[in-house]
């Protein structure tokens, strides 16, 4: 606005002769408008695909869940829940074309010699998959050239989220948004008949965002089904996860460095592992969508707690420092500036 007024007074504050020369004036300042704005698109472009990532040994992921840190917390994180409210929940049961392919894809996909084979899941509106989300993208990449990373979600599965995508692809890494078949990832599972009673209406979804409870189920449900490593959409990866197998991370230790928290936004996990079907059952069983976190970080704590040592259950649990190194009622401090 400033640069508008310093012009307006060295152009006008001479008399002009004539009153034909303001139309070619008013031409002229909208189109430098309109260069500034083209020009200030170009740059933030630029730096998105050229952003550098600080490689540190000491940890394989860094969080940036700011929304975890105080559900309520900050105007972008209700922003986040508005979208994910106002997105229309008949689209997450909806059965068509795309979902009737979803096995197949899944298969020709991972079929592309992937050294690593990633899920993530979207279920809230392509817009909201922003600067945030892509850099999480381009890291799992930075620590896996050859690795294939699935995007279950319907919403990016469409020309805006291939447009969204595409400066990936473009760099030669295999990654591809899928719309999901919640029925066929959930059947003969013990959450089959859970998805059910919610698609008829007889079991109460709650009062949190359904998607959010779904997203949950669907990460061990892909996991159950294809077997690969589960990813939230806010992580920076530093290492590569090629040596983990059947393994979760716990989120929080006492001082005896035992663990007193563990979370679902690692997974790492074979196909048909048992402790992935145990999550499953866990979930439909205990099913509260009016408790956050129940469904979620608190429902893998509660079943590793009772199978944690049981014979059958092949995993590990690895220190926070691997993939929370930074506490998340903390991490909040990452984003405030110097207090001097």
């Amino acid at each position: 606005m400033t640069f508008k007024r310093v012009v307006s007074h060295e152009i006008f504050g001479h008399r002009l002769v004539s009153r034909s020369k303001s139309p070619v004036i008013s031409i002229v300042l909208f189109s430098l408008l309109i260069f500034f704005m083209f020009a200030y698109s170009i740059i933030s472009n630029m730096s998105l695909q050229s952003a550098a990532f600080t490689v540190l040994p000491i940890s394989f992921t860094i969080s940036t869940q700011r929304n975890m840190i105080v559900e309520g917390d900050g105007e972008n994180d209700q922003f986040h829940r508005g979208i994910r409210r106002k997105l229309p929940e008949n689209e997450i049961f909806r059965s068509d074309e795309l979902t009737e392919k979803f096995h197949g894809r899944v298969q020709e996909f991972f079929n592309h010699k992937c050294e690593v084979q990633f899920f993530m899941t979207w279920i809230s509106t392509t817009e909201s998959f922003g600067t945030r989300q892509i850099l999480a993208v381009e890291s799992v990449f930075k620590a896996h050239p050859h690795g294939c990373l699935m995007i279950l979600s319907r919403t990016l599965d469409s020309a805006q989220g291939h447009m969204i995508l595409k400066p990936l692809l473009d760099r030669g890494f295999k990654v591809q948004a899928v719309t999901p078949d919640l029925p066929f990832l959930l059947k003969n599972t013990p959450a089959e008949a859970w998805f059910n009673d919610i698609k008829s209406g007889e079991k109460d979804p709650g009062g949190i965002p359904l998607a959010q409870n779904l997203s949950n189920l669907m990460r061990l449900a892909a996991l159950y089904k294809y077997g690969g490593i589960y990813l939230d959409t806010d992580f920076i990866v530093l290492k590569s996860f090629k040596g983990l197998k059947n393994t979760i991370g716990a989120q929080s230790i006492n001082s005896a460095k035992n663990w007193t928290r563990l979370n679902n936004a690692v997974l790492v996990f074979d196909m048909n592992h048992p402790l992935l079907y145990k999550f499953i059952e866990e979930f439909a069983l205990t099913f509260d969508g009016n408790k956050w976190g129940h469904n979620g970080p608190y429902m893998v704590s509660r079943v590793v707690h009772r199978v944690e040592g049981r014979p059958g259950y092949n995993f590990t649990i690895l220190p926070p420092v691997t993939f929370y190194p930074v506490d998340w009622i903390k991490i909040v401090l990452l984003f405030k500036g110097p207090s001097q």
